[in-house]
């Protein structure tokens, strides 16, 4: 049988879906491949554009492309003045639910742009390959041919080389695997996710398209709703209240050339103070009974001597950092804004900040349950040599036992001076009191209030217990949920972090809107060496336990980005479609991980669940937080 071209394809294929006998044609064939919907007529009413909102996904990143003219140009250069829609294919696939029908749909919109031209000046269709090896800008300009039309912006690019296209891919979240045969030899095929983007006038991603939802109908109203919409309009906008609980440097939109400063001054923060103890004397709904050792019973004033302690910079070797740097109470007690914490004189230290919500219930402690109470886990930082650089216990009992105001509490709460003890005890009690619930998802599930969560999030919620199997770690019972097994597990991410060659370059932001290429090694000259994590591991010795890490908490989780051990997946949403692949393939991946086969809408839908686990008083415990003394000051 002769092999069809695949633009050939790709026309035939239009040809045959607007036929009326296209239906009886496809069904008379022997075991017919079920045609993706954008090749039919869209099967509901889209919603009109202007309707609805399409918010903002994230930052489209830059890369290193070349046009059919083998003319070097950058992804940001064809970004910005229009509405984009950017898909990623290679030339030879011949899936047609693969890269064909990302190419058909943008055809069926290119006839569209004909017939609609108040949109012409205003839309780019990109069509970028990933098989550079073989898509030369010769290979391009041919398999373009078909498909350009005067007056149409519809570009055709592909990269250099494999080095160019990595980082490129990596930033997308685009998962390309080259396809071998037996020998070993790369067959010309991938294995690869459809994905198409809508990119808007500020350079931010707006939605992603998956092969069940990507039709020309919702895509051209997509693209309507986001020209109706004034150009600023995709930078989060946060209500003036809100903004005291989030962080006080706000950058949002910074990656934009007209950004313009948020921040919120230290004096306009005020707080509220509030009895922390009825936090654990009454949990709220969805945690049980909170476990507080006997030896260490909660009061008020120790809460509160733990909560200066907290507060302040001086228990560092410097005088220049506090717990509180890395738990930042507005920022979920974690930081948003960095995937690994930073230590005392900018020190790098190789985990994500774990959140304090509710680690009171924890029964370990550290990404790698290295410990097992409060207690004893607040001397891990105090004298990590990257986190607040103490040499020794003595020089911080010193310190404190220096501080006449601390010298009275002390006396006062223990009946005796600071020592190594009274201080774990102090700085624990108030750790123990941060327990946060009674959530949207509590007052549905336990206090039975069925208008509590919508529908999509209820349907996210028979995902998590059912087909994502969610419950598995994150676990519910019939009382409470805590949403944690308390154990450890490999997902692949830690494995994936070891092995993974880092790319030649990366992007650096070094003003609003403006990104450079900079090489790795130049970067790696002025950066910590990055040190080894097997996770687990390093605490057992185990080979077993190679790169696993104690399940997380979901409570509070839409407050507590970014995700996992190292902080590498920044949305709820790449945290699901991470599951939803099935993690990082490894020989001591978790049995639990596997690809879940969840839909788009699934994906969405469990998502919104996930956001439904935010305590109702949060606030309330970041107010408080607010009115904590800081160092010297009343």
């Amino acid at each position: 049988m002769k092999k069809m071209n695949l633009p050939s394809l790709l026309l035939t294929l239009l040809v045959v879906c607007a036929s009326p006998l296209s239906q009886a044609d496809v069904s008379s064939q022997n075991q017919p491949q079920t045609l993706a919907p954008g090749y039919g007529a869209l099967e509901f009413t889209a919603p009109e554009p202007g309707t609805y909102q399409l918010p903002a996904l994230g930052n489209a990143a830059d890369g290193n492309l070349l046009d059919t003219k083998n003319n070097a140009i950058s992804l940001h250069s064809l970004l910005g003045d229009k509405v984009v829609l950017l898909s990623f294919i290679y030339s030879s696939c011949s899936d047609v639910n693969g890269c064909p029908l990302a190419t058909a749909v943008l055809h069926k919109i290119k006839t569209r742009l004909k017939k609609e031209p108040e949109l012409v000046g205003k839309l780019r269709m990109l069509t970028i390959s990933f098989n550079p090896e073989h898509d030369t800008p010769e290979v391009m300009q041919q398999y373009a041919q078909s498909f350009q039309s005067d007056g149409i912006d519809w570009q055709f690019l592909t990269t250099k080389s494999e080095q160019d296209l990595q980082p490129l891919l990596a930033n997308y979240k685009q998962n390309i695997q080259k396809i071998f045969d037996s020998e070993g030899k790369f067959t010309g095929t991938f294995s690869h996710l459809l994905r198409v983007y809508l990119i808007d006038r500020n350079k931010q991603i707006r939605n992603i398209y998956s092969v069940d939802f990507l039709h020309p109908d919702t895509l051209i109203n997509d693209v309507k709703t986001l020209l109706k919409s004034p150009a600023d309009t995709a930078s989060p906008q946060r209500e003036p209240t809100a903004a005291l609980y989030s962080a006080g440097d706000n950058k949002s939109g910074y990656e934009q050339d007209n950004y313009q400063t948020h921040s919120i001054a230290l004096a306009e923060r005020k707080g509220n103070a509030t009895d922390l103890t009825k936090t654990y004397r009454k949990p709220p709904l969805g945690l049980g009974a909170v476990p507080v050792p006997v030896d260490n019973p909660s009061s008020k004033a120790k809460i509160s001597l733990g909560r200066q302690l907290f507060y302040d910079r001086r228990l560092s070797l410097n005088n220049t950092f506090s717990c509180a740097m890395c738990h930042i109470p507005e920022q979920g007690f974690t930081n948003n804004e960095m995937a690994t914490a930073v230590g005392i004189e900018g020190r790098t230290v190789r985990r994500n900040s774990p959140t304090l919500y509710n680690i009171a219930y924890a029964k370990t402690l550290f990404h790698d349950s290295r410990e097992n109470s409060l207690e004893q886990q607040v001397w891990g930082p105090l004298l990590a040599h990257n986190e607040m650089g103490n040499p020794s216990i003595g020089v911080v009992i010193e310190k404190i036992k220096g501080i006449a105001d601390y010298n009275r509490q002390f006396e006062r709460v223990f009946g005796k001076g600071p020592n190594m003890e009274a201080i774990g005890m102090a700085i624990a009690s108030y750790e123990r009191s941060l327990n946060s619930a009674n959530s949207a998802f509590d007052r549905w599930y336990f206090g039975h209030d069925k208008s509590a969560l919508n529908e999509q999030a209820q349907r996210g919620f028979k995902l998590f217990t059912g087909k994502a199997n969610c419950a598995g770690c994150h676990t519910i019972t019939k009382n409470q949920a805590l949403f944690t097994d308390h154990g450890n597990h490999n997902t692949g991410i830690g494995y994936h972090d070891a092995m993974n060659k880092p790319s030649d370059t990366q992007p650096l932001q070094v003003a609003p809107g403006v990104y450079l290429n900079v090489a790795s090694s130049l970067i790696a000259k002025v950066s910590a060496a990055k040190t080894n994590d097997l996770g687990r591991y390093e605490i057992t010795q185990d080979p077993q336990d190679r790169w696993k890490y104690k399940t997380p908490t979901l409570r509070n989780i839409s407050l507590t980005a970014p995700y996992m051990h190292n902080g590498s997946l920044t949305t709820l949403r790449e945290v699901v479609e991470f599951y939803n692949r099935g993690g990082v393939t490894n020989e001591n991946l978790d049995p639990l991980i596997k690809p879940l086969q969840l839909t788009g809408d699934e994906v969405d839908d469990l998502t919104a669940f996930l956001n439904t686990l935010t305590g109702d008083n949060v606030k309330e415990l970041v107010a408080d937080a607010f009115a904590a003394p800081v160092g010297e000051s009343r």
